[in-house]
């Protein structure tokens, strides 16, 4: 495909970003780097946690983001009663016209394109532990047999930071698998009196469907050719490593305040977020500073602050920052290449899209 059949596939691309953030502003107020971090995990194929204080519209913009890309959505309401079987599935026993009993799978509500798992941290690790396989495999083991999920398929996860009584947090490799940990404020002065105005109103909004699943896969497919060049590869390597206490290359503050790094998986799902930014920039190639814009909600929750940091009221997204401010950005040479030509085999665009 010419280089003019890339710049078309990207003109579509962020044509159809603008125009999903056009449908969310519709019932979203604000929000809008939260919003543009949860469709980053998305066309870059990955999973999210949302974190924050009830009642700042979580729920409502997976639901919305759901309904917008006419994809299949359930909710998962996680309680401490709950079981593994209630979000996987299970085998029942049923009887054939013939008389014979046979056991049937009955699928559970994983098996959607978006499951919102509310609350995840109220239920006991065995039942949190029923998405690791879901999130890494994007499958469903259940006996002897193995199912596959909808393509696509995501896991957005909620989190209340300030409640602790009956909760489980969870633990580190389930974090690691959540390609960004998004942080969810409160509104600004004028953007809550929008709220209060808005939803008080009793007006009822008409979305429209932007998107469907094979158009989701195209984007996905797109978002995995944006080029990368060595120079940011070699960045976000540094950035990872130094993160790591162990490391020759991590600075004092690493060594004093974290216990452990990120792993492999950071330096993947930075470069993966910097791709989905880039893409929804229109851009062809990423950049540093799009790096950078994904560093903190990439890497919080995979550094381990131990009890220095927290006597120096410095959390991850602190240590995160400080990072960014330390590690220098390598020096492009003049006239380098900047990353290898993109391969678009597999991708197409409708008619009514061109």
């Amino acid at each position: 495909m010419a280089k003019a059949d890339y710049a078309v596939l990207l003109e579509h691309f962020k044509k159809s970003y603008g125009l999903i953030t056009g449908e969310l502003g519709k019932v979203i107020v604000g929000q809008r780097a939260v919003i543009d971090q949860i469709l980053a995990a998305i066309l870059a194929r990955g999973h999210c946690l949302l974190v924050g204080v009830p009642g700042l519209a979580k729920t409502l913009i997976v639901s919305t983001l759901a309904q917008i890309m006419e994809l299949s959505f359930r909710r998962i309401q996680f309680t401490p009663d709950l079981m593994p079987t209630d979000i996987t599935g299970t085998n029942v026993l049923d009887e054939t016209p013939e008389g014979r009993r046979e056991f049937r799978f009955v699928q559970g509500p994983v098996f959607a394109n978006i499951v919102l798992a509310d609350e995840i941290n109220r239920t006991p690790p065995k039942t949190q532990a029923a998405l690791l396989q879901a999130m890494q495999e994007r499958e469903v083991s259940v006996g002897q047999q193995t199912y596959r999920l909808p393509d696509p398929f995501f896991v957005i996860a909620t989190q209340n930071p300030i409640e602790q009584g009956g909760t489980y947090p969870l633990p580190e490799a389930q974090l690691d698998r959540f390609m960004f940990n998004i942080w969810v404020d409160y509104p600004s002065v004028k953007e809550e009196e929008r709220i209060l105005a808005e939803t008080t109103s009793g007006k009822k909004v008409e979305l429209a469907k932007i998107l469907n699943a094979r158009k989701i896969l195209n984007m996905q497919k797109l978002i995995a050719t944006v080029p990368v060049s060595e120079y940011v590869i070699s960045y976000v390597s540094r950035l990872v490593r130094a993160s790591r206490p162990k490391d020759p290359t991590a600075p004092p503050f690493i060594r004093t305040m974290v216990d452990w790094g990120a792993g492999p998986r950071a330096g993947q799902a930075l470069i993966m977020g910097a791709k989905a930014y880039a893409a929804m920039d229109g851009r062809y190639t990423v950049s540093i500073a799009d790096v950078r814009q994904v560093a903190i909600p990439v890497l919080r929750h995979r550094i381990a602050c131990n009890f220095a940091a927290q006597a120096e009221g410095v959390d991850s997204g602190g240590i995160v920052q400080r990072l960014l401010e330390t590690v220098p950005e390598p020096e492009v040479p003049k006239y380098a290449d900047q990353a290898p030509p993109p391969d678009l085999s597999g991708i197409e665009l409708d008619a009514e899209d061109e």
